[in-house]
């Protein structure tokens, strides 16, 4: 399979520390790749570095075929990218946002993409309302939202679901298998396993500057010692005590 993305020696630096010490991956085209590190350690950087945000210090780095140092305007043509924190302006209406990047991405009819992207995330009945109002979940679909302008090929989620309630997490893994059944290639970084587990087709762990291993959930746990079975006690749920005292109470 093609590859969206290449990276091999990656290496950065910020004044005496070393995030990055000769990182390597690659990333197939349509699938959901997951970075999982803990925190502060370089997951963001990478990121910043594949979207051209950053400059590295050694190593190179290709997205959709294009070197991110030699040739950012090519690779900014086909990606998009999400950061940790919405970036949807408060002042404007849902609907007035999503125009706007479709306007500065010279899109031939802005509302029409507005509208339909709207009705695609559920955010219609709240069109003209300032973002202000918006809740959480809100305001991350509608940044998931205007990222999708202009069909990016790839799309980079750097911890999307930082901050998030359960429902609204729940809200945005499942908008994240959708882009990816449309054949997009999608670039997370969690630091939540569970999102890992429940969407990435591949997942990479970058300790200490350094990408210790990579592959699929399977792959991963053939890593993981074989169980140890013990049988302990099992105590009872409320809710089977709950049930079990009203059924007493009927049979009374």
């Amino acid at each position: 399979m093609e590859k969206a993305i290449e990276v091999k020696g990656l290496r950065k630096s910020f004044k005496d520390t070393e995030v990055l010490k000769g990182v390597d991956f690659e990333v197939k085209r349509g699938e959901i790749f997951a970075l999982l590190g803990s925190n502060g350690s370089g997951k963001t950087t990478i990121v910043r570095i594949l979207t051209t945000l950053l400059k590295q210090d050694g190593g190179t780095a290709t997205v959709n075929g294009f070197d991110v140092v030699s040739k950012p305007d090519n690779v900014r043509q086909a990606i998009s990218l999400t950061g940790q924190f919405a970036a949807v302006d408060e002042i404007l209406t849902g609907r007035e946002n999503l125009v706007l990047i479709a306007k500065l991405r010279h899109l031939a009819n802005p509302r029409q993409v507005a509208d339909d992207l709207l009705k695609r995330f559920s955010l219609t009945e709240a069109a003209d309302r300032r973002v202000s109002t918006y809740s959480g979940g809100m305001r991350r679909r509608l940044d998931i939202a205007m990222s999708l302008i202009g069909k990016p090929q790839l799309i980079f989620l750097d911890e999307p679901t930082t901050g998030l309630d359960p429902e609204s997490r729940i809200e945005t893994w499942k908008i994240v298998k959708e882009l990816a059944d449309g054949g997009t290639t999608v670039f997370l970084t969690t630091q939540y396993l569970d999102e890992a587990e429940q969407l990435a087709d591949r997942i990479a762990i970058l300790h200490e500057g350094r990408i210790i291993t990579n592959g699929t959930l399977e792959e991963l746990k053939k890593l993981f010692p074989p169980a140890r079975v013990e049988y302990v006690e099992k105590q009872p749920s409320l809710e089977e005590i709950f049930l079990a005292i009203i059924g007493k109470k009927e049979g009374e």
